[in-house]
Order: C-alpha cells, then structure tokens, then sequence
C-alpha cells in the first residue's frame, strides 16, 4: 500500500454534485433546566482541565501511532476536548492543537485496495464473532469518532472569518475528506436496511491481506448476510458522525441515516408501566446477517454490565433529541427517571434535569482521563448559559 500524500484530498470534491445535494436545516435546540455554574468551581475545573488536554496533547500523542479501532479510544477523547475546549472559551490554541492532531492522522493513511484511505490495523471491529478479530483493516467506527469533532470544529473554523483565514483551507480538506470516507463505507456496504424503516451500521468480513489486496473477492463482498452489525454504542458513535456532517453541510442523507438508527434504537426501548425504561440490550439481531446457518444469533442478547456504554448510548439519543430525531421531551423524562430508579446518572441529562446536574458537578474530576471531553463539554453549555 502506498503512503498517502497531503495533496491526494484537493481533487475529491465534485462540486456540481455538492451544488446539487438536498439539504435540511438543523431545528432549533431545545429548552433546559441547566442554571449557572458555580463561579470559582468553572475556573478552577478550566484550569485542572487545561493542564490535563495540555499534558495530553504534548505527551500522549496517540495521533502518531493509533490506527484500526484503536482510533476510536485513544484518539478521539483528546479530540473533542479540543472541539469543545474552543466551543467553552475560544481560545485558539485548541484549534492549533486539533490541526495538529488531525494532520498526524492523516499523514499516516494510507491507499486501499478501492482507491478510498484508511488507517488499517489488527482486529479493526474489536469483537471475536466469526473470527473478525484476526482480520487487519480499517474501522468504521474509529473514523466516525474522530471525525465528528473534525467536523464540528471544521464548520466552527469556516464561520469565523479570522479563523477562515488562517485555518479555513485546513478545514476545507478535512470536510471533504470526511464526506469521501462516509462514501467509502457507503460503498463498502456500512449500513444495512432494517424492518419498519430503520438502518444500522456493520463491519463486513473481510480486510487487506499482506500484499495489500483484499481478504475476499468481489462476491463475497457484497454478500448480505457477510456482516455484523455494530452493538448500540457503536451504532450510536457512527449516527453522531451523521448528526455532525448533516449540522455542518445540511445535506439530507447524513440526517436520514442517523434518524434511521435512531427510529430502530428507540424499538429496542421497552417502555414500562411506570414511566421507565427497561435496560435495553447491548447488542440486538438487527437482519438476517446476524444469525449462523443454525438459527441462533451471532452474539449475545443481554444487558451489558459495563454501564459506560450504555453513558455512550444516551449521548446518542440526546444528540438525536437535540436535532429533533425520533426522540421527544417525553422520552427524555422517561430516561431521566430510568436513571434515578436504576442507580444509573447519565451525565447526558444534565441539561435537561437539576439532579443529573448536581450529580455531575459533584461526580465529574476535569483532570480525568473521562473529564477530558466531559469537562469542556459542560464548559461549553455554562457558556452558552451566560451568553458567550
């Protein structure tokens, strides 16, 4: 595989077509309980936070060395604390340090076997069904990630003249590349249709052998039941890529991909006699790529015990709520008091309910691996708050 140059991106977008492309405006946010943030408690979590994303930044530098799935867990808490870092004060410095980051990562790409790039490595899916573990490859997932905060501060960069001048090139090439990989796994067979009207995203079964070429031919490929699909946290990570491209370029696929997930997360919820949900499972057979040839699922259908990813799953449906998608105020009520029955504080519901707030200033540490994207986001909503 051929390393990639730095001008590979500058003749990828097709302009008639961008001219062209149905777009949809983003609704406007909805209305919270949040209240003002203690005032010495917001500098000094600014501070703490500061010199944790600094120290990373300097030191950690996963964006030298992450490639496959890695991506998305090494790389992509640093990157939205960048993002939400400069969206909380406006401090430049974060921009600096996400163009910093960003170019590392895509220095490092590489060529594949269909003309798109990737940054493939081992075990690129991070599940043992079917083996897809010894499988080397890119990962859907870890580009989502990173590339939703690229997004967002892209479209930040492009509407701030000051910043345009200095950095809009720089956002301009990232754009377009994050279009040209969303395309890639479009092509690639990334999401799979399912019954009433939804969608979710899969990792295929094949990746690139030693000689750069592909695992499988061209028919097994495109194989529909030659597939998995992603569990909720995952597919939740690749819809907030969506939610992020359709924010940024208004065109109407982003969003009705991500609605579409979003319509088939929201089955999944049972709603119980009290008001509350029923913890929904980890992972869910989502077609008929998900079963063996003896009738039995892939995978487990369970509640997962690590909760964290179920924090991840509630960010989703937040970020689905604050677009107007598939979930309503009620839905939000609904989760807030599945939380509290269940012992679960989804620091996702801050801003919609004054005990998840106060547990999350009582419970977040700003200078901690968790806090690194968690504090600034918070930051950037008192922010707002106040109007800056």
């Amino acid at each position: 595989m051929k390393n990639l140059i730095p001008l590979f991106f500058a003749g990828l977008v097709l302009v008639a077509a961008l001219c062209q492309a149905q777009t949809t405006p983003k609704p406007a946010a909805p209305a919270t309980t949040l209240t003002k943030m203690d005032e010495a408690k917001q500098k000094d979590w600014l501070t703490r936070w500061d010199k944790s994303i600094s120290g990373e930044a300097r030191n950690y530098r996963m964006c030298d060395v992450n490639v496959g799935e890695g991506i998305a867990w090494g790389m992509t808490p640093v990157m939205d604390g960048f993002y939400y870092g400069y969206m909380a004060t406006k401090d430049t410095k974060y921009v600096h340090l996400w163009v910093d980051w960003t170019d590392s990562l895509i220095k490092r790409a590489v060529k594949e076997p269909d003309g798109y790039v990737g940054s493939p490595g081992k075990d690129p899916h991070g599940t043992q069904v079917d083996n897809l573990d010894r499988l080397f490859g890119d990962s859907m997932l870890a580009e989502a990630m990173v590339f939703r905060p690229t997004v967002l501060l892209s479209g930040e960069v492009l509407e701030a003249p000051a910043l345009k001048e200095k950095y809009g090139a720089k956002a301009e090439s990232y754009l377009t590349l994050a279009e040209r990989l969303c395309d890639k796994w479009v092509k690639r067979g990334g999401w799979r249709e399912t019954k009433d009207g939804g969608m979710i995203s899969v990792v295929g079964y094949y990746g690139i052998d030693k000689d750069g070429n592909w695992t499988a031919g061209p028919e097994a490929r495109q194989d529909p039941n030659l597939a998995f699909s992603h569990p909720d946290n995952k597919a939740n990570e690749v819809a907030r890529w969506m939610l992020a491209l359709w924010d940024v370029t208004g065109k109407a696929e982003y969003k009705d991909r991500a609605e579409k997930w979003f319509r088939l997360l929201k089955s999944r919820m049972p709603l119980q006699q009290d008001g509350t949900y029923k913890i929904w499972n980890y992972w869910q057979a989502a077609g008929p790529w998900d079963y063996k040839k003896d009738g039995k699922t892939k995978h487990g259908e369970w509640v997962h015990p690590n909760a964290g990813y179920y924090e991840i799953d509630l960010t989703g449906i937040v970020d689905a709520y604050e677009h107007g998608l598939v979930f309503t105020k009620a839905d939000i009520d609904h989760l807030i008091a599945t939380g509290i029955k269940e012992k679960r504080m989804w620091s996702a519901l801050a801003p919609y309910s004054p005990e998840y707030q106060k547990h999350l200033e009582n419970n977040l540490k700003p200078d901690s691996w968790g806090g690194l994207a968690g504090a600034p986001y918070y930051l950037m909503l008192q922010s707002k708050l106040a109007g800056k």
